[in-house]
This record gives structure tokens, C-alpha cells and sequence, in this order.
């Protein structure tokens, strides 16, 4: 069977071809199956009961009135969850600090026990006939609190009062990377030092799916099925039996249908589902959770907030001699499953950008405050790191009167420095930025912007111009590395093709798809090593009941790691295939050529096609004793190295100084990705990462107050980007394929929220003509900055 090509070259349906997503029919005609959707006979609805303060002891519980309403079949404690050997929530990282102490854990019960430490905590479950019932009960359990001062500020928490009698000044670790001498010795012969002091915005995920779960106990055999919105499914049921406790592994089936996105909030196991899971074996009914909104903003692991000095060292000609990083992460009450890795080593191993930085040491404090804990959000420690570099390059450009393309230019890596070896323990395999930065700058018409200025200014508005030269590390694995680095689990992915008599494939993959468009890409890629139509493709993931072990989706690593699982499967469906057809046609495998789903005997007439191949595999009358029937082949993938993406952001916008209000004229995005499988499915990726950096730029962020009571808990107070704050973007791709994975790719996922920030604030202070702004920055922030550099400047800004 061959397949129709284009007359770029390019099959309509393979790799390389912008496919439209196959999921998307059922998802826009309301036919996708959501955990909510899961309806079990004889369910029961779970309410939390949840702190409603900061920092309090729990000294009383009272359920007497919430037991006797009718409906109401039990209400459960974390006392009792603690009593029935249901252990702590563990952290999957384990971080050393730079005097070789281990990181102090504060002890994260499922539910509350003794004390609660962030508002929204849960400590207790209403279990009812209705969710109406349910949370009418709730209301009804009375808990007497003993409320103690709460540590709130991130800036103040190691002077605070001490939140666990263990953890003294409320310091997890105190992280090192690089070296310290060389780095201060390159900032002593440093010509130019610039300086920064830098805030990351605390951001709240927001999928669009709210958290959920729906569990069933099975007392015939003592087996749980549990459905949530998990981005990793067997590696939920790992943490659910060999750390919590719940069940033996082989008596947890965890099921995440589709998932309505998760940016990584839905990575981590959570209180509410291992409560849920736990309550349907109490009550022997099962149990259905759905976070409502205002619960989400409570519960779910928020993202980023760091406070961060950064300087970075130039020499006269402007080449980077050292940068010196000292940031203080906000870890929140708890640390969430990999809260421990984000500050350290996703980030610190990525402050050398694109640039020949030859020395560079960060420091990082990870604190404990009284807030919702904070983990992986799109990026997860890359995006905190480029603010950092970027920002400060800006800023080293702008005081040395250097155009911040060329002084970026300058200290590029070069295409023949690769493979190169960063001062941060990374190892870059390959990369062109000179070229992203070249198309990025005709795209952007970077020459002529003095001209779009001007026009601004006539009319009386603030035109500025900011660059992002972004760099990621995606693809999370290897599994060695990872494990040496402090990683609870090994970092591979698994894939199984499992061929059918009549020639169509049932594709079984470890990752889990929940936005990306997996049931088109890895469709795709099967589709073209096999030379068989798309559409007869199965694409099944999410149950551990189904699929073979696999670590899941996050850090942009579902097309390189488990698509190169699929890939490592399939070749060994084709050399399988192979000894088929040489038995068949009484020949040697080595003779047998493959392309585009046929199967030839070199130098011959003599071919069989895929479906043939496949129905004689089911029906080896003739087989030879050593070749075994049927036609399925499970790989696992664990890569020598990580993936680097990279890229150049560029963004143009005009501020009017009488109200602060900023619109983006221009955002253009060239990325490096590698060898692009779907490049509609990227570019919608790449969109949706850059509307999330606007956001966080312009508009997000989690504000508490003095008592640690959310002020933004809901999207009356939560600011998130619209249609009308994004402009029509952009983008474009240069290509130099990874050298170590099979498919040559990189990762796509993140690249947008990653480079967009400082590409926005260096607009914004470009505009204004500042050094610095914090994000987001709102209208009126930039108002009064429009003020003040106007009254500084003694007129017109």
C-alpha cells in the first residue's frame, strides 16, 4: 500500500504533515469523557472540609450535627486516614543542600491531623448521598482552631517565626551550583557589572478541567479503580501504593480519560483523590470529588514565585565573563511531588542561556511559607531561569550602549562549539541561534522599528521593542542522570504496537495526552514507519490497566521520549516482519527491503505489503519452530542526553502613558524544535504558550495578604489574558535535529511560556525607558512608572 505525497515531498498524513487533530471532532462536539462524566452505581459525593486559615491548630472536630442529616454516610478525619496507615504525601526529588545536609521535608499528611498551614487545607471529608447533601454537611462540621501567626512573605520567611519545630528558619535546602571562586574572580576583572533585582509572579495553572476523581473499591478482590485528572497515571499509582500506602501496586488501577489541560498542575498526586480512593473503601460504595473553581485556586499546586539577584560580568568588548545568581523559591506549606527539583535543578542548569558564559554560580533558598505549595507550572524552572539571563542581558545592553541583538550575537554558542558543555552541568548537543536570531529579526523588521517608533511618539504613544533568546531542557530524562540528580524514578517512557490480523494498529504509549494532540501525532509517526494509513492507527493511553509502565506527560517530553518508544517499537514490528516474509518467500530477512508498507525481496519482483504480512503472522501454518506467531512489540526508550530547544522572541508593543494600557502590536516567535511531526500542532502549541507568558507578563498573579487569605481566588480577581490582550502572532521555525534521539525532535510544549516574558517586560521598560519593572505589569503600574519617568526626565517621556 503506498501513500499519497505531496508535491512538497511530504505525505499527506505522515511525519512532517500538518494533520488535522483526530480528538478534536469529539472534543468541539461535546463527545470527549472527562472524569466528571464517570458515572459508578450506588456513588456518593465527597466534599472537603478545608482550613480556613493560614496557620492553626486543629483542636476539635465536631460532626455530630453533619452524621445526622439524612443522606450523609459518614464524615472522615486526617486523623483517621493517619489511624488506618495511610502515610504521608512524599516528594519525588530529593535536593542536597551546598554543605551536603539533605533537604528537611516537612511531614505532608493527606489530610490535616494536628495543625493546619495554608487556607484550603483539607483536614476532614463529608462522604453523602448528593453533592447537594454533601456540602450542606460540610457546613456543618464545626472545628475549633487555635489560630497562630502566619508566614506569608517570601522575602521575610527566614527571619519569621518557625513553621515546623524541625525546619529552622524555615529553610528546606540551600541549593548551590557552578563555581563560586572562578565566578568571583571573573567579576573582579569584569569591566561592566550589571545588576537586577527580580520577582517571578506566583501564577495559578487554571485548565480548564478542574480537578476530579471518581474511586471504587472492590472488596471481592481488595483492588481500587480510580479515575482523576492526571497528566501521569502509573506513575500516581506508584506514589498511591509504595509511599502512601493505599494498596499494593498490582491492586490500583489509576485511569485519567481525557483532561481537559493541566500545565503541570495535574502531575502531582493530591490529598483529594487519595481520600476519595480511601473514603469508597469506608463507606464500600465508591466516591465521586469535583473541585469547584474557588477550591482549584486554593488547591491546586500553584507556580513560580522567586525573588532573585542576578549580576553578570562583561568585559570592554561586551563578552560575558561571569554571572552570579542568588534567588529565595517559595516552596509553599508542603513540597509537592517534584517542588524540590524546579528551583534547582530545572532552573539553576539553565541560567547559561545561548551564551559562552564561562563561569556562573547561583545560589537558591527554598522556603517553607503558609501558602498552597507550589511545584511545576508550563516550564517549570525554565522560564524563571530565562527571565533571569534575558532580562539582565537586556539590561547589560542597554547600559553599554551595545544594540541587544548584537551584544547577544556576540556571545552566542556557535554551531561549532557543539557539543558544548555549559558551567551549569549541562551538555548541548546541537543548535543554530545566530540563525532563529536572524530570522526572528527580518520577520520582526527590526530595521525599521526606529521609524515605527517615531510615528508612535507623534501620537503620543510609547513604543518599545524587547528580545528573548530563550534555551530549554526538554525531553525529562535520562534515567541515570535524573536518578543522580536526586529523582525518585527512572525517567524513560514505554511504547507497545500491537499489529492486528487484518493489518490495523493498536498503539499503547506510556505518555498521556491532555491538549497535546497525541492521537494525531503519535498516529502519524506510526503511521509513516509502517507505511500504513492514518487512520488505521489506535492511539490508547491513560490506563494502567491497559499500558504498559510509563512515566507520563510533562517538560516537553512526549514526542521525544515516548515517541521515540514507538519508533524503537516499530522497527522491531518491521525486522519481525522481515523474517515473515524471507520465510515466506523463501529467502533471508537481510534481503528484504521495506518502503512505504511493502515489503520486497531485493533484486526480485517479489513483495508483500503490510496487511499481508500482518494476517500471515496470525496464521503460521508453515512457520519455523523459532518464529513465534503474532505480531506486537513493546520498547523502552531512555535517552543518552536531554532535548534543548531554542529560540528568539521578539516582541513590539505601544504603552499610552495617560492610562497605562498596553497593546502588543507585534509578537514574533522563531523556534527551534528539531524535526517538526505536525507543524500545525506546533504552532497551535506555540500560541497557546505565549498567550500563557503574556498573561504572567501582563496580568496574572496569586496575591496574598498579611494573613495568608488568597486575594485573587477567583477570575473576578485573577486577571488572565483575553483574545483582545494577544495580537495575531508570528511564528516561524529554523531546524537543527536532536543527534540523539530517533526522530531527531525536541519538544514543543513549553518553548512559548518560556521566552515571552522578558521578551514583553523588555518592551515595556524599553518603551518607558526604565531599567526595571515587576510583573505583570499592569496599567497602572506602568502608569505610574510613565509618571515617574516623566517627572524624572522633567517632561514629556
Amino acid at each position: 500500500m503506498s501513500k499519497a505525497v505531496s508535491s512538497a515531498g511530504v505525505s499527506n498524513s505522515g511525519i512532517g504533515a500538518s494533520v488535522k487533530r483526530r480528538e478534536d471532532v469529539r472534543f468541539i462536539t461535546g463527545q470527549g469523557s472527562y472524569v466528571s462524566d464517570v458515572e459508578m452505581q450506588r456513588q456518593t459525593y465527597a466534599v472537603f472540609i478545608r482550613s480556613p486559615h493560614a496557620r492553626a491548630r486543629i483542636l476539635e472536630i465536631d460532626a455530630s450535627a453533619a452524621l445526622a442529616m439524612p443522606g450523609v454516610l459518614a464524615v472522615l478525619s486526617g486523623a483517621e486516614m493517619a489511624a488506618d496507615g495511610i502515610a504521608d504525601l512524599p516528594c519525588g526529588w530529593a535536593v542536597v543542600s551546598k554543605d551536603d545536609s539533605p533537604m528537611k521535608v516537612a511531614p505532608h499528611p493527606t489530610m490535616a491531623v494536628d495543625s493546619v498551614n495554608y487556607v484550603g487545607e483539607p483536614l476532614g471529608v463529608v462522604i453523602a448521598e448528593s453533592l447537594q447533601i454533601a456540602r450542606d454537611a460540610a457546613e456543618q462540621v464545626l472545628v475549633d482552631y487555635e489560630e497562630l501567626d502566619a508566614v506569608i512573605s517570601l522575602a521575610g520567611a527566614i527571619s519569621a517565626e518557625q513553621i515546623y519545630p524541625e525546619i529552622p528558619n524555615n529553610l528546606c535546602y540551600e541549593w548551590a551550583l557552578g563555581d563560586e571562586a572562578e565566578t568571583n574572580a571573573a567579576f573582579e576583572s569584569a569591566d561592566h557589572i550589571s545588576q537586577l533585582d527580580l520577582s517571578n509572579n506566583r501564577l495559578i495553572p487554571n485548565a480548564m478541567e478542574p480537578r476530579a476523581a471518581v474511586a471504587e473499591f472492590d472488596a471481592t478482590n481488595d483492588s481500587y479503580t480510580i479515575y482523576t485528572t492526571s497528566q501521569n497515571p502509573h506513575l500516581e499509582r506508584l506514589v498511591l501504593s509504595a509511599f502512601v500506602q493505599l494498596a499494593p501496586e498490582h491492586k490500583l488501577r489509576i485511569i485519567a480519560p481525557d483532561v481537559g489541560g493541566g500545565f503541570g498542575s495535574k502531575i502531582f498526586v493530591y490529598p483529594e483523590e487519595t481520600a476519595a480512593a480511601w473514603a469508597s473503601k469506608k463507606v464500600s460504595r465508591p466516591v465521586k470529588w469535583t473541585c469547584d473553581r474557588a477550591e482549584s485556586f486554593l488547591s491546586d499546586a500553584h507556580g513560580r514565585d522567586h525573588l532573585t539577584r542576578v549580576e553578570l560580568a562583561l568585559d570592554k568588548q561586551g563578552l560575558f565573563l561571569g554571572l552570579r545568581v542568588k534567588t529565595t523559591a517559595n516552596l509553599g506549606a508542603y513540597l509537592s511531588l517534584f517542588a524540590s527539583a524546579v528551583p534547582t535543578y530545572l532552573y539553576g542548569t539553565l541560567l547559561a542561556g545561548q551564551y559562552k558564559t564561562p563561569a556562573i554560580y547561583v545560589e537558591v533558598q527554598g522556603v517553607y511559607t503558609n501558602t498552597t505549595p507550589v511545584d511545576a507550572y508550563r516550564g517549570a524552572g525554565r522560564p524563571e531561569a530565562t527571565y533571569v539571563v534575558e532580562r539582565i542581558v537586556e539590561t547589560a545592553a542597554r547600559e553599554l550602549g551595545i544594540d541587544p541583538a548584537e551584544l547577544r550575537r556576540r556571545n552566542f554558542i556557535q554551531p561549532s562549539d557543539f557539543p558544548y558543555e555549559t558551567p551549569v552541568a549541562l551538555v548541548y548537543d546541537t543548535g543554530n541561534y545566530g540563525a532563529s536570531l536572524d530570522k526572528a529579526l527580518e520577520l520582526a523588521r527590526y530595521d525599521s522599528f526606529a521609524e515605527r517608533k517615531a510615528e508612535a511618539q507623534s501620537r503620543g504613544k510609547l513604543r518599545g521593542l524587547g528580545f528573548s533568546c530563550y534555551i530549554e531542557a526538554c525531553g525529562l530524562a535520562p534515567s541515570q542522570l535524573a536518578m543522580q540528580l536526586g529523582a525518585g524514578v527512572g525517567l524513560f517512557e514505554s511504547g507497545e504496537v500491537r499489529v492486528n490480523p487484518t493489518g490495523n494498529v493498536t498503539v499503547f504509549t506510556g505518555s498521556h495526552s491532555h491538549g497535546q494532540g497525541h492521537e494525531t501525532t503519535f498516529a502519524q509517526v506510526v503511521s509513516d514507519r509502517l507505511g500504513i494509513d492514518l487512520d488505521s492507527v489506535e492511539i490508547v493511553h491513560g490506563d494502567t490497566g491497559r499500558v504498559e509502565y510509563g512515566l507520563g506527560t510533562y517538560g516537553s517530553r512526549s514526542i521525544a521520549v515516548g515517541g521515540s518508544a514507538l519508533v524503537l517499537a516499530t522497527d522491531k514490528i518491521i525486522s519481525k516482519c522481515k523474517v515473515i516474509v524471507a520465510h515466506l518467500l523463501d529467502s533471508e530477512a537481510d534481503l528484504i527491503d521495506f518502503e512505504d508498507g511493502t515489503f520486497t525481496l531485493r533484486d526480485s519482483n517479489q513483495s508483500m505489503d503490510f496487511a499481508e504480512v500482518a494476517a500471515a503472522a496470525y496464521f503460521p501454518a508453515t512457520f519455523p519452530e523459532d518464529l513465534e506467531p503474532g505480531l506486537t512489540a513493546t520498547a523502552f526508550y531512555d535517552p543518552d542526553n536531554f532535548t534543548f530547544p531554542a529560540g528568539t522572541h521578539i516582541c513590539e508593543l505601544e504603552i499610552d502613558p495617560d492610562t497605562g494600557v498596553i497593546e502588543i502590536i507585534q509578537f514574533v516567535a522563531v523556534d527551534d524544535f528539531g524535526k517538526v511531526i505536525n507543524p500545525m500542532i506546533v504552532e497551535g502549541q506555540v500560541h497557546g504558550g505565549l498567550a500563557q507568558g503574556i498573561g504572567q507578563a501582563l496580568l496574572e498573579e496569586a496575591v496574598y495578604d498579611e494573613y495568608g487569605q488568597l486575594q485573587t481566588g477567583s477570575f473576578m480577581d485573577y486577571c488572565m489574558p483575553r483574545a483582545d490582550d494577544v495580537p495575531n502572532f508570528v511564528v516561524d521555525t529554523t531546524v537543527t535535529p536532536c543527534t540523539h534521539n530517533p526522530l531527531g525532535v525536541k519538544g514543543c510544549g513549553e518553548a512559548g511560556a518560556i521566552g515571552s516574558p522578558p521578551a514583553v517586560i523588555n518592551a515595556v521598560t524599553d518603551a518607558i525607558g526604565i531599567k526595571n519593572i515587576s510583573m505583570p505589569a499592569t496599567s497602572e503600574k506602568v502608569w505610574r512608572a510613565c509618571q515617574q519617568s516623566k517627572s524624572s526626565s522633567g517632561g514629556a517621556v
